[in-house]
């Protein structure tokens, strides 16, 4: 085959991924599933494929595994294999399944390597490890790897990687990028990105507790958002989504006022709680994911407490129950 019809049949699959991202971020939440540890800190195969089935069955807009709520930066590549493969395999080709990937650009490539062995539709490209660095190094960071890999690529700003909408422009560009995922909560920023780049470029909320400001980002143009609710509380999550999509602002101040803000004000307590309380929320629920991994520690009992409590009110907010 030339390298034209190559291209070409790479841009036809990136289109299709692009498709079929889009469909499933207008019609619901984007899922991060919790990856599984046995209590010894080993990984727990079965407990996550049970776990990822339960997440599908509430209808996510798309699945992304092993990424930061999945503990990514804990895994080594056996596990990750281990844990898009599973994904892989139980999405069965419903929903978009992005691997994340990371580190360094040549460490995020390994990765990208497994992802694509595994069957994964495209990656995200999580903030590479510690050091700050310029715009035009951001820019080549991701070029490097979008040029090592045939899946496409969704970008990540979080921590130390912050784009400018030149950059942003810039990765537009690229041949395999084909969106961002924000975790600054920087409106007037995230505005000029999304007006300075092509209509069909992904854009998504990926905010710690998203809801929160779900409807400030839409307001900018950018509507679809993950949710770390859905990894153990898709009823809530869901019923949120529904009351945004309906108009319906008084179940959307409530589920806030009651519920998500005074999650945030618990998962502000502790650095990691972000991932720690979601997967300590999961077992309450019963789901099968065991502990996190160091350097994440698990809540505290007098948190664990607190958390039952709201959990419940959430749930019942929703006429679910713990």
């Amino acid at each position: 085959m030339t390298s034209e019809g190559t291209n070409a049949d790479a841009g036809t699959a990136r289109a299709a991924v692009v498709r079929r991202l889009r469909e499933g971020m207008a019609r619901s939440v984007l899922s991060f599933p919790l990856t599984s540890f046995r209590d010894d800190g080993s990984l727990d195969p079965d407990g996550y494929r049970a776990y990822v089935a339960q997440r599908l069955a509430a209808a996510p807009g798309a699945l992304f595994p092993a990424c930061g709520t999945g503990e990514f930066f804990s895994l080594d590549e056996d596990e990750y294999r281990q844990v898009v493969t599973i994904a892989v395999e139980e999405s069965g080709g419903r929903v978009p399944v992005v691997a994340g990937t990371g580190y360094g650009w040549a460490q995020a490539l390994r990765f990208a390597r497994v992802a694509e062995e595994a069957g994964a539709d495209a990656l995200l490209v999580m903030p590479h490890y510690l050091t700050a660095a310029p715009q035009e190094g951001l820019v080549a960071q991701v070029e490097r790897i979008a040029a090592g890999t045939r899946l496409p690529l969704v970008a990540y700003q979080r921590g130390q990687v912050s784009y400018t909408a030149e950059s942003v422009r810039r990765l537009a560009r690229v041949p395999g990028v084909i969106g961002l995922k924000d975790g600054h909560g920087d409106l007037d920023r995230l505005q000029r990105m999304v007006l300075a780049v092509p209509e069909d470029f992904l854009f998504f909320n990926g905010a710690a507790t998203a809801e929160v400001q779900a409807r400030a980002y839409a307001a900018v143009g950018v509507p679809a958002y993950s949710s770390a609710v859905h990894a153990f509380a898709p009823e809530i999550a869901n019923a949120f989504l529904a009351a945004l999509h309906a108009g319906d602002l008084g179940t959307v101040d409530k589920l806030l006022r009651d519920f998500y803000v005074p999650l945030v004000e618990l998962r502000d307590r502790v650095p990691g709680y972000a991932v720690s309380l979601v997967k300590a929320a999961a077992r309450l629920r019963g789901c099968p994911v065991g502990p996190v991994r160091a350097p994440l520690t698990d809540p505290s009992a007098a948190d664990l407490a607190a958390l039952k409590t709201l959990l419940a009110t959430g749930l019942d907010l929703v006429g679910a129950a713990l």
